[in-house]
């Protein structure tokens, strides 16, 4: 204040040594200390009373670039004037630190990490990966240390906008969801009242959403024959790969993975685990003849690796690309993909007349709903057997040149 007495000059600050003592203090008028540690170390305290009470008050480090003679005696001031309207500076400053630390633990992405945290275990590891990214480099930047309570609609659009500037329109719907996701887990625990994803419907920019590449049933006959000849342009495992893909319609990622241990010859049975499944739900594939004969054949290729298609490292499978780009160079670039053959075996296996529920249980679209999908491994697994050895029947008559249709399920 105007009456201080300031005692201390700069040189005095740059020279303040401790004399050997474990602690020096240095006044300077109005409460104002610099404290000198014997390692040479200088702090800035503010020494005041309040109810009877003798306090102090950190006022930051003396050094250079940092806080000079002239700041903290600011600094001292500035205080003083709190004290003055009955504020405890100290008092203040623990409730700001509570105050951040509540918003910390409160924040977006302290939430969303929970959040994630609780759905890891039911994810396959690429949709992990996605999620992740997805708040990692397009919601934590943005929002992420907001607390999730305090954050608006229009914050959260500024977060969507950010990415359609990238013209990711597809991305931005997709974050959105999981923002959602995120909102809702909030809501439940208490750290938020409103999804405010819901306020966004509407505001993002329409998407059409990008099917999986598929060739038409009546396209199939070709595409077994293309499949024939793959040897001539690549290599046999790779043939055997896109067939027993055709022959099985699993997905491309199930497939890739497959280790030995996972077929039951005998019982012409595969039981994909659990973990290497979309659904974290063990799922069971008929293996028809033709498959069972395309295994044999990969058994004596595979080199005692104990995956079915290893890579180049035989502890590895081979790259999630590789049938993606075989279909490539088969010429079917844009027009099919490996999840394309389940897309195929649907519409064919519909039209044969088997009944949905059988088709969709080999699809593994099982219901997640814990009471009305509790899974039985071998459900309709008699009808499925039947099922998989006709398509397999079919997909090769198409692929010896047979004009055939769909038949009618036996």
């Amino acid at each position: 204040m105007a009456d201080t007495l300031n005692l201390l000059t700069d040189a005095d600050c740059r020279n303040a040594s401790s004399g050997g003592k474990k602690l020096a203090k240095l006044h300077d008028g109005g409460g104002l200390y610099l404290w000198v540690n014997a390692d040479g170390t200088k702090y800035w305290r503010l020494r005041y009373w309040l109810a009877g009470k003798e306090k102090s008050l950190s006022l930051g480090v003396y050094g250079k670039g940092k806080v000079s003679l002239k700041d903290a005696r600011a600094r001292r001031d500035q205080e003083r004037k709190r004290l003055e309207s009955g504020l405890d500076p100290s008092a203040e400053r623990k409730a700001v630190k509570i105050r951040r630390q509540h918003a910390a633990e409160n924040s977006f992405e302290t939430v969303a990490r929970e959040w994630y945290g609780k759905q890891l275990h039911t994810w396959v590891p690429g949709h992990a990966e996605d999620v992740k990214r997805r708040l990692e480099k397009n919601l934590f930047p943005v929002i992420g240390r907001r607390p999730i309570a305090e954050i608006d609609a229009p914050e959260l659009l500024h977060a969507m906008r950010k990415i359609e500037e990238r013209g990711a329109y597809d991305l931005a719907h997709r974050v959105l969801q999981v923002s959602g996701q995120v909102f809702r887990y909030g809501i439940a625990t208490g750290r938020c009242k409103r999804d405010l994803s819901a306020d966004l419907r509407g505001a993002l920019t329409p998407h059409k959403a990008k099917h999986q590449a598929a060739v038409r049933v009546e396209d199939m006959p070709g595409l077994m024959r293309a499949i024939d000849t793959y040897r001539e342009l690549g290599d046999l495992q790779t043939q055997l790969a896109l067939q027993l893909l055709a022959h099985t319609f699993v997905r491309t990622n199930e497939l890739i993975g497959a280790e030995w241990s996972e077929f039951d010859m005998d019982e012409a049975l595969w039981v994909v685990p659990a973990a290497r499944m979309k659904m974290k739900t063990e799922h069971v594939v008929p293996l028809s003849k033709q498959a069972l004969a395309i295994l044999e054949t990969l058994k004596a290729t595979s080199g005692g690796s104990r995956f079915v298609f290893p890579g180049r490292n035989r502890d590895k499978p081979v790259s999630n690309n590789t049938m993606l780009f075989a279909l490539y160079r088969l010429g079917y670039k844009g027009r099919m993909t490996g999840h394309g053959f389940r897309s195929v075996a649907s519409t064919a296996l519909n039209e044969m007349g088997f009944r949905p529920d059988v088709i969709e249980r080999q699809l593994a679209h099982c219901e997640r709903n814990e009471v009305r999908g509790a899974y039985n491994r071998a459900e309709y697994l008699p009808e499925r057997k039947r099922m998989m050895q006709q398509w397999s029947d079919y997909l090769d008559a198409i692929a010896q040149g047979a004009k055939v249709t769909p038949l009618r399920a036996a």
